[in-house]
């Protein structure tokens, strides 16, 4: 089966890293005889800067079109970007592992997954000014706070089946309240699952102190989108963050850092991140098409990362001296290798 795949490389570098994750996906549809149409398209800083729109209606239709988009960091136009197709696209679901694996500069060893409600909270950008001041507006729903718990109770099954929900409803008591409640309730319907409830200043705490008591994680964007780059530094650092952005029939994948201008160019940014959102995009459509061939594949990302990391094919940010190209052309010799 066919696999149409939207492409945006963004800003700094995303073409560089995209490159990258893009000649290891050509060599694993040697490997498996995957048939994959990967069309690129233009979003980002850049992309504004030439064409007066950071996000073009081409690129907004090829990823509508797709059965699955991966996107690369973008710069200062990142609301105008990933904000608004979560918000167009109904990607309601923003879904970040956090795993340490061996011979990376990890904090403590963790292995968690981070789900964070992706369409509203403070992230819906409704801001004012008002007599000297600023109000923002945040919006929580029932029907936001039920989906995400599903999808947490779900992930959570197939794991160690523990789910804990994050939120601070000792204080925000109508918006953290009515997330906490509607996550309560949706989870109950899973007696298989161990369930527990954290305020997010004690998460944050024991995220660096003992990760391993977490499992799954769901909580709101805003607590979602902090913790989760926490998670990440625990975990060794953004160069190995993949993230999901799912919906009900669309999904776009990314790696969670920045497009980090200042080492642009230079040949050594972390393309671990993108190929490993690959593998997060694989397991998806494998799902999603039934697909059983495509989850074997994103099993087997994943182990080529980690022989390679055990190998020492490490980017500077990972302690290492090996340059973008290099970690590439390491990672796709390994896949005629495995």
């Amino acid at each position: 089966m066919m696999y149409r795949i939207a492409w945006i490389p963004g800003d700094g570098i995303g073409p560089e890293i995209s490159d990258a994750a893009i000649k290891f996906l050509e060599a694993l549809q040697k490997r498996f005889s995957l048939n994959l149409d990967i069309s690129s398209y233009q979003a980002g800083d850049s992309c504004k800067a030439r064409f007066g729109v950071a996000l073009p209606k081409e690129t907004i239709e090829g990823v509508k079109n797709s059965d699955a988009a991966v996107k690369g960091p973008v710069g200062e136009s990142a609301a105008d970007v990933i904000v608004r197709l979560r918000q167009m696209l109904d990607l309601y679901a923003n879904v970040r592992p956090a795993k340490s694996y061996a011979n990376l500069p990890y904090l403590k060893d963790i292995d968690l997954v981070i789900v964070r409600e992706n369409t509203e909270d403070l992230y819906v950008g409704k801001e004012f000014e008002v007599n000297g001041g600023a109000v923002a507006l945040r919006v929580i729903t029932e029907k936001a706070s039920k989906r995400i718990a599903k999808v947490a109770a779900e992930i959570a099954l197939s794991r160690r089946k523990k789910v804990t929900i994050v939120h601070k409803a000792n204080v925000m008591r109508k918006t953290c309240g009515l997330f906490a409640k509607s996550v309560r309730g949706e989870l109950a319907k899973y007696p298989e699952l161990s369930v527990n409830e954290v305020y997010v200043d004690a998460a944050s705490m024991m995220l660096i102190r003992n990760p391993e008591v977490f499992d799954v994680i769901v909580t709101t964007n805003l607590f979602g989108d902090i913790l989760s780059d926490e998670a990440a530094q625990v975990a060794g650092g953004l160069g190995m963050a993949a993230s999901a952005n799912i919906g009900t029939s669309k999904a776009l994948f990314e790696p969670v850092h920045g497009s980090a201008p200042d080492i642009a160019g230079k040949g050594i940014a972390n393309p671990y991140s993108m190929i490993l959102s690959c593998k997060m995009m694989f397991e998806w459509l494998s799902n999603k098409q039934n697909d059983k061939d495509l989850s074997k594949v994103a099993s087997f990302i994943e182990q080529v990362c980690v022989k390679a990391l055990s190998n020492g094919v490490k980017t500077p940010d990972l302690a290492g001296g090996f340059t973008t190209d290099q970690v590439a052309e390491k990672l796709c010799s390994l896949v005629f290798m495995k």
